[in-house]
């Protein structure tokens, strides 16, 4: 090898080691690890997830030594519904100052909700509303104008990783999942950012339906819990379509290699609900069955999605499946609640949750056990951390041994032509 192409191997495996900071993670092609980051809805309880995010960034930027690591530089494909939808779109739009940046950190979210929650969830506003009221409990308009500026004129094929977002058009009654994997398929769902978290998070009875217009496209959107308070599944789906559509992104280059799949899925707390006797069930009237079907629906769909997840992360596959959840959130807690007691309690939520043994769910009692095995969630998350590092790592290394179909070290040590 002569002395020029022996200074350029060196320099462009120097350049590997420094551009495993700030560099875009390569797409999935080049690794043999699918990533996931899923966030569920809760209002003011996104500040739960908001906390094991700063924790998990932090691992990352010790892990890599890179002090401005970012979830967006990790994970392939980052999911939120409502509150989890605002985190999401916060994570992955770029800083109008640095676009191969993110606009916010998991702590700059964090402050988000401590600053902004008392204007988002107004009490004034609130004044004199009730359930028969035929308004929305909070008018939206601090939340809708404040997104928008924040998220500016940024749309959905914009954003620094895959991500996806469910919402539901009551016009059209039917979901609508904003995916960056369709936006070629279907140009009609890439639209403005803000317009997108503002449909996910447009809670019914807490705050107004989205009705907006872009381009010849009408949408009448809300809150994407309707459909998928979690949104985990949804995006794992999103996921496996891609590898049974062989997307070129999605096909790995060792072709022997089968593909994992790593989620990390994040709630906002659930708190017990009491069961009825059928036997006094009998004599409800129809108000008391429409309160139950609606509390009894929201805590269903978490326990489906777990039951669905059981069959793609069996405990004998290769892949990683990590929840963390407070499985018995203090009643008291709620999720429209800004003032500083309930913040207070939400904060302390998060920080015992990271010290708390990881929980597993029985999806046959859906009752939630621990595995003394996998240590803490706190433990749990270095070692996801450790896991999403290799794998950009791997990939950086298999994309800068990519030139023109040639092996890397063919490539430099060609003559010069």
């Amino acid at each position: 090898m002569g002395a020029f192409n022996f200074l350029l191997l060196v320099f462009v495996f120097g350049s590997q080691v420094i551009g495993g900071l700030n560099t875009k993670l390569p797409p999935p092609s080049y690794g043999n690890t699918i990533s996931i980051l899923s966030i569920d809805g809760g209002g003011m309880k996104g500040i739960i997830p908001t906390t094991i995010l700063y924790n998990l960034e932090k691992a990352l930027q010790i892990v890599s030594k890179d002090e401005k690591a970012a979830l967006a530089d990790y994970f392939d494909v980052i999911a939120g519904t409502s509150t989890g939808g605002l985190v999401t779109g916060m994570l992955s739009t770029p800083h109008p100052d640095d676009p191969s940046r993110p606009a916010f950190t998991p702590l700059e979210i964090f402050n988000f909700y401590i600053k902004y929650g008392p204007s988002i969830f107004n009490q004034s506003s609130a004044s004199g509303w009730n359930e028969n009221s035929t308004r929305p409990k909070y008018d939206g308009e601090f939340l809708h104008s404040k997104t928008r500026e924040i998220l500016g004129e940024f749309r959905l094929h914009d954003t620094l990783t895959n991500v996806v977002i469910p919402t539901y058009d009551i016009k059209k009654v039917h979901p609508i999942i904003f995916s960056s994997f369709k936006v070629k398929e279907v140009p009609s769902i890439d639209i403005k950012l803000s317009e997108i978290i503002l449909g996910t998070s447009a809670a019914p009875i807490q705050l107004p339906p989205i009705y907006f217009k872009d381009g010849p496209n009408e949408f009448n959107l809300v809150d994407g819990g309707v459909v998928a308070a979690s949104p985990a599944f949804v995006a794992v789906s999103e996921v496996i379509q891609q590898l049974e559509e062989k997307n070129v992104d999605f096909i790995p280059m060792k072709a022997n290699e089968p593909t994992k799949i790593v989620l990390l899925s994040l709630g906002c707390g659930s708190t017990k609900v009491e069961g009825v006797d059928a036997r006094i069930a009998q004599f409800f009237p129809s108000t008391i069955w429409a309160k139950l079907l609606f509390l009894g629906l929201a805590g269903s769909a978490g326990d489906m999605n777990q039951y669905y997840l059981s069959s793609i992360f069996p405990d004998s596959s290769d892949n990683y499946y990590l929840r963390i959840e407070e499985y018995n959130l203090d009643p008291s807690i709620l999720s429209d609640d800004a003032g500083e007691e309930n913040l207070e309690k939400l904060v302390n939520v998060g920080e015992n949750l990271l010290e708390q043994i990881v929980k597993k769910v029985n999806t046959t009692s859906f009752v939630p056990y621990e595995e003394p095995n996998e240590g803490t969630n706190a433990e749990a998350l270095k070692r996801l951390a450790e896991i999403l590092y290799t794998e950009k790592q791997l990939r950086l290394k298999m994309k800068s041994m990519e030139k023109r179909g040639r092996p890397f070290i063919e490539a430099i040590t060609s003559p010069m032509k």
